[in-house]
């Protein structure tokens, strides 16, 4: 490590004047530093996580390598943990023990912030026998940038190494495994300090903790429901529990007059003398928005992305006013194409880079896209030569109304889209309103768009996958013939959503069974009686709950099934019956009153 360490420290001052796209030191940083550290902790501390930047898009002014206890923090933004911090003018280096604040200062300010870093600091040295004498409380890393600064006023303890005496192998193996001994003791600590039981530490403030998101399957939600159920104050209060400016949060009101995508993505204006001009759109800006806070680095076809940040909601009220099919057409195709792999992320663009070979002032569009700036250099030029694609923390939630003045959805629609009927999945409760019981469970986008076998293991009830390809035979067997029969897609979403939910037993199994029908199965059903194969005593609602009452034996007469979605108010897992069970009998009773049936209400 030692030799490593002095090869970046050396290198440090020349690499930042020179181009930050797969530079050598930038790669020492990210790649080898990291797999040093976990060859020295995988045996002793086999779960912490080993993260490190050496910037994103350009050079950071401070470079970091962090190791992470789960049991305390995931991500950086927030809880205790080891860091590594590169002095920014190249001197030298700090192992420290420091503490998360962005997430504090977003949603406290940054002088709360500060103030409680302070208490909790002092805590923390006074709390662990032999820390505050192995190091010093305060370090200066030389920073120029906000950023950089604050790592300085959130250390808790450090020891120094200077680019002229690094101390010898043996000497910094030894220092990082006292580090770690010291931080065992912290997971008591910190559980102590969320929950305000440190009698000798006066919080003025509740603590910001970090919050366990559950990925969705998709990143494109329909929201369906009578009007004033809450759908679009919902999407604003997901974003706001990732970010408390709600800055990660775009509201977007569709036009009944919207039938192009060029309505969402912008155009080409001819118009006047100074040649042609892209019009942006609030849409166009709040994805590039989600891609500078997204990227980790940048390569020429694909983007290293950050697994601490926080999903961008952009809500498109009354989505239906105009046909889908028509102006979100681009983004229907594109989202198919999303691929992950090792940290990588790649998707077909939804504006294509010859846009900007047509645009007359290059400069102005890049302006209009809030990419001003030498620190958006990389990613100026990723768009310029790829186009801007979909951000892997980009989620769109659709709200729906049904009426005569909406329009309805085509199967390419639903099968691309993960649809809630709101009313069932986050019921009103008049008798609660003042107190409520329950509450939503925090969502983020998607990590993955393929399931592979390696996946399927880490799922305890159905490891190798075969309950719930059974389980979707026995659907689909029902649904041949018709137009509503599933392909692959179907099967590779319903295993998505089995490794998001991780059930850990088969009534959970069947719970993400159950939803998996409620937002990609009954939605794809509507017709009338002759569609559904309704001959006077049987029709498909028949025979699919003839399969089901087998198939989700376990939740099917019960009212022990979890919900995947909501939880109660104290954190307390929630029950509740089988939601497809009441949908299918609403659907069959309706088509039997009307003479057609669909899900939506």
């Amino acid at each position: 490590m030692k030799e490593l360490l002095e090869e970046i420290i050396n290198g440090w001052s020349s690499a930042t004047r020179e181009k930050f796209t797969n530079h050598p030191i930038a790669q020492k940083i990210r790649i080898e530093f990291p797999n040093k550290i976990r060859d020295y902790i995988s045996e002793t501390h086999p779960s912490f996580i080993v993260k490190s930047s050496a910037g994103a898009g350009n050079w950071a002014n401070v470079a970091w390598l962090s190791i992470l206890n789960p049991e305390i923090t995931t991500t950086t933004q927030d809880g205790i943990y080891p860091v590594y911090l590169f002095k920014a003018d190249g001197s030298g280096i700090y192992l420290s023990l420091i503490l998360g604040t962005t997430n504090p200062a977003k949603s406290l300010g940054k002088k709360e912030a500060n103030k409680q870093a302070d208490n909790i600091s002092q805590y923390i040295r006074e709390s662990i026998d032999g820390l505050k004498n192995w190091g010093d409380s305060s370090i200066d890393l030389a920073a120029t940038t906000a950023l950089g600064k604050s790592y300085e006023t959130s250390n808790i303890v450090a020891k120094y190494y200077p680019s002229e005496l690094m101390p010898d192998e043996e000497i910094l193996k030894k220092d990082l495994m006292d580090l770690l001994v010291f931080y065992e003791q912290v997971p008591a600590l910190w559980m102590k300090i969320k929950r305000d039981e440190a009698s000798d530490i006066n919080f003025s403030i509740q603590l910001t903790t970090q919050v366990d998101n559950i990925p969705l399957p998709k990143p494109f939600i329909l929201l369906s429901g009578i009007s004033g159920t809450g759908k679009t104050r919902f999407v604003k209060q997901q974003a706001i529990s990732s970010r408390q400016d709600a800055s990660n949060y775009q509201l977007v009101p569709v036009r009944p007059d919207w039938h192009e995508p060029s309505d969402l993505l912008g155009y080409i204006s001819r118009l006047g003398d100074k040649g042609a001009e892209y019009i942006v759109t609030d849409f166009l800006r709040f994805i590039v928005a989600a891609w500078k806070d997204v990227i980790e680095s940048i390569e020429v076809h694909e983007i290293s992305y950050k697994d601490d940040c926080v999903p961008y909601w952009l809500c498109l009220d009354e989505m239906n006013l105009a046909p889908v099919e028509q102006y979100f057409a681009d983004y229907l195709s594109v989202i198919e194409t999303r691929y992950w792999e090792n940290g990588k992320y790649s998707c077909d663009p939804l504006l294509n880079a010859s846009i900007f070979t047509q645009v007359a002032d290059v400069s102005k569009l890049r302006n209009s896209l809030n990419l001003e700036g030498d620190e958006n250099d990389d990613l100026w030029d990723y768009f310029f030569k790829n186009g801007i694609s979909i951000p892997p923390n980009l989620i769109v939630a659709g709200t729906v109304n049904m009426d005569e003045t909406t329009h309805g959805f085509s199967r390419k629609v639903i099968d691309r889209a993960f649809t809630l009927d709101f009313g069932e999945f986050f019921p009103n409760d008049y008798q609660h309103y003042f107190e409520p019981k329950t509450q939503a469970k925090v969502l983020s986008f998607p990590v993955l768009s393929q399931v592979d076998p390696d996946l399927m293991t880490k799922v305890e009830s159905d490891k190798d996958a075969q309950k719930s390809i059974q389980f979707l035979e026995s659907i689909n067997a029902e649904l041949k013939g018709t137009p509503f029969e599933l392909a692959y897609r179907a099967l590779n979403e319903l295993l998505i959503a089995v490794v998001c939910f991780e059930p850990k037993d088969e009534v959970s199994l069947q719970a993400v069974w159950d939803d998996f029908l409620m937002t990609k199965v009954l939605p794809r059903i509507e017709g009338d009686g002759e569609k559904l194969q309704d001959d006077g005593e049987h029709n498909l609602f028949n025979k699919l709950e003839s399969v089901l009452a087998f198939q989700l034996s376990q939740i099917w007469e019960s009212e022990a099934r979890p919900d995947l979605l909501r939880e109660n108010i104290n954190g307390d897992v929630l029950t509740i019956p089988c939601r497809s069970k009441k949908k299918i009998n609403w659907m069959k009773n309706r088509l039997s009153d009307n003479g057609f049936t669909s899900f939506w209400p």
